[in-house]
């Protein structure tokens, strides 16, 4: 048996001068010894032990930079946070540019009472309102012709006038405001003359109340007059209502 065995390992040694490997790799046979006519190989040994772990090698270079990525999701909404300092203000900027006219608005509503009226003949009836028929202005008929009287509609102040011209008699007239005398006018007649008497007042009115002129006296003091060249007239208006 080991005979055969050193005739096939013979048939297989390489020429004299050759280094002599095993069929197997990795494994080296070492040279047979000068001398030594009839060495025979060995039996292979058993695979030895792993070796220990070597060192971690250098990094590599670095990689191309990667392509963008898709946008992630909208995350929640974070708390509201405090409220900063306030700056400081800042330059007055300039003028803006003047906007466009406005549309016209609806108009107040205007109180309106006036007249003024005239003397057609001459008086001779004492101690009752004098009746002033011609009409120069009673647009909104609050002068009553027929009495003589105003009326007032419009609560508010009212400014009152009258121009008399005296002629043949002395002239007593009072201005009568609800049935109480409020202004007296007195005018001395000078003969062959003709003369000019007047009188005005402001007086609050109140809803109703009547405004009249009339001669007072025991009728002695009618002197007023008007013809075609010379008036008497009576007049009186608005200046302002009252607020509710």
């Amino acid at each position: 048996m080991l005979l055969l065995r050193a005739v096939l390992l013979l048939l297989a040694l390489p020429n004299s001068g050759q280094d002599i490997t095993n069929k197997e790799p990795g494994v080296l046979l070492s040279p047979p010894k000068e001398g030594c006519a009839g060495w025979m190989a060995g039996i292979p040994g058993h695979p030895g032990h792993n070796g220990t772990p070597g060192r971690d090698g250098r990094d590599g270079t670095p990689g191309e930079k990667g392509e963008k990525g898709d946008p992630g999701l909208i995350g929640p909404k974070g708390d509201t946070g405090e409220t900063g300092v306030t700056g400081v203000e800042g330059p007055r900027g300039f003028p803006g540019i003047p906007g466009r006219k406005g549309e016209p608005g609806e108009s107040a509503y205007v109180y309106r009472s006036a007249f003024s009226v005239g003397l057609e003949t001459r008086v001779t009836v004492p101690n009752v309102p004098i009746r002033f028929t011609k009409i120069f202005y009673n647009e909104q008929s609050h002068y009553d012709s027929s009495t003589g009287k105003f009326s007032c509609n419009i609560p508010g102040l009212y400014y009152f006038s009258y121009h008399i011209t005296v002629y043949m008699k002395d002239v007593k007239v009072s201005l009568f405001k609800k049935d109480k005398a409020v202004l007296f006018t007195h005018d001395q007649y000078q003969e062959k003359n003709v003369d000019q008497a007047s009188g005005s007042v402001l007086l609050h009115l109140e809803m109703g109340d009547q405004v009249w002129l009339q001669v007072y006296g025991d009728g002695e003091k009618n002197g007023l007059y008007a013809d075609n060249v010379n008036d008497c007239t009576f007049t009186g208006f608005l200046l302002y209502h009252d607020i509710q």
